[in-house]
């Protein structure tokens, strides 16, 4: 594999290929190549953030629904398990038994969103857990550290993420503090070794609210970097999804070609597929376990609440497409018998089946790109999967 030229700083032999691109959209698909293995693009991210998908098992996760990358969170697994019980473990990967690749994000959503008491300042963020109440401090260096001691394949910059609806000013202030936190987690970054023997990616998270010059800004100070990849973060918080767009699509324009491109905590299908015609490569989102959990199915033909009535004696497989074991194993309305009922089962069929879902859908996204049908394609799923059934 040829050499990763990143001026110096990360020069190793890990990339990402840039396979195929779309000749009406932005779609493209790609290879990145990690200390774990090597992940296709666009995907989707099963988020795992206290080192599980909750209600799978990894055995799943990888035969049935095919992740090549899941995601664990550095807030939550530094306040628990702890950096010592996972560097005595060698590692998440062998702490929780998963061979495949493992992105962290830095836990600054985690920080602001999570943590009763906050104060920022330009050394870092002083927070009290939600779990004791106990007071500690993130900075850019700790937040690197930790994830070191973590051993994700990526690892993510420390960051603040302002809400959506956030007044100019505050999201100028919140910018320039994360700007100059990246800058010092990235020297942090390129002075520390990563342990256990295995290289890391570092991507740097684009701030900026809803503001396209801030956006532009912050954009451009992070692909001046140079790093393995970008995050988008801050979207989906709050604001209309045609500002959201409006800034994925300005943040891709700057952002390096040849480089991965990841929508931090999006979103739904129709979300995925606008954000791929952008040109984003990698996503995440707790929404098809959270939903799934509460009874809501994504599937090709619309969104299902499997909890109504109208499926109480239908007895078609839960997805005709069978795009995991289970929706081929039991029916609807089984499925609405273990919501009904309480049963635990019902949560994790429903998980998995999501899961599945989101899988499917970036794998076929991936195939019609490469086809060349990706836009007429697309425009015919976004109308399915956000109806409802």
């Amino acid at each position: 594999m040829p050499l990763c030229v990143n001026s110096g700083i990360s020069s190793w032999l890990l990339k990402f290929d840039l396979l195929h691109t779309d000749s009406e959209t932005s779609a493209r698909c790609g290879r990145l190549h990690t200390a774990h293995g090597s992940v296709l693009t666009p995907i989707f991210m099963p988020v795992g953030t206290a080192a599980t998908v909750k209600g799978v098992f990894h055995r799943d996760l990888e035969q049935e629904v095919g992740a090549e990358i899941i995601l664990g969170n550095t807030y939550h697994l530094y306040l628990r398990p702890g950096v010592e019980t996972l560097e005595a473990a060698g590692g998440l990967h062998k702490f929780s038994s998963w061979s495949k690749p493992i992105l962290t994000d830095s836990g600054g959503y985690q920080v602001f969103s999570l943590a009763a008491n906050r104060k920022l300042s330009d050394e870092g963020c002083v927070f009290q857990s939600h779990i004791d109440g106990s007071r500690h401090l993130f900075t850019p260096e700790s937040v690197v550290d930790i994830q070191r001691s973590i051993g994700a394949d990526i690892a993510m910059a420390l960051d603040e993420c302002p809400p959506g609806t956030a007044e100019y000013a505050y999201a100028k202030k919140s910018l320039t503090l994360t700007q100059r936190w990246l800058e010092r987690g990235v020297k942090r970054f390129d002075a520390t070794a990563p342990k256990y023997g295995l290289e890391q990616l570092f991507f740097p998270i684009v701030q900026g609210c809803v503001y396209p010059d801030l956006r532009r800004a912050a954009a451009e100070h992070a692909a001046a970097l140079n790093r393995d990849g970008y995050a988008i973060g801050g979207l989906a918080v709050g604001e209309p999804a045609e500002q959201m767009y409006r800034m994925v699509e300005l943040v891709n324009g700057i952002l390096p070609k040849d480089k991965p491109r990841y929508l931090m905590g999006v979103g739904t299908p129709e979300n995925l597929l606008e954000a791929m015609a952008l040109g984003v490569d990698m996503f995440d989102c707790v929404m098809p376990t959270r939903n799934g959990r509460n009874g809501m199915l994504f599937t090709a033909q619309g969104i299902i609440n499997i909890r109504n009535r109208k499926w109480e004696r239908d007895f078609s497989p839960i997805d005709a497409a069978a795009h995991t074991f289970v929706d081929a194993a039991y029916s609807k309305a089984y499925l609405r018998h273990l919501f009904a009922a309480h049963e635990m089962l019902g949560a994790q069929i429903a998980s998995l089946h999501n899961l599945g879902f989101y899988l499917w859908l970036v794998r076929e996204a991936r195939a019609q790109i490469a086809a060349g049908t990706f836009a007429a394609w697309k425009r015919d799923m976004v109308k399915k999967v956000s109806s409802r059934i």
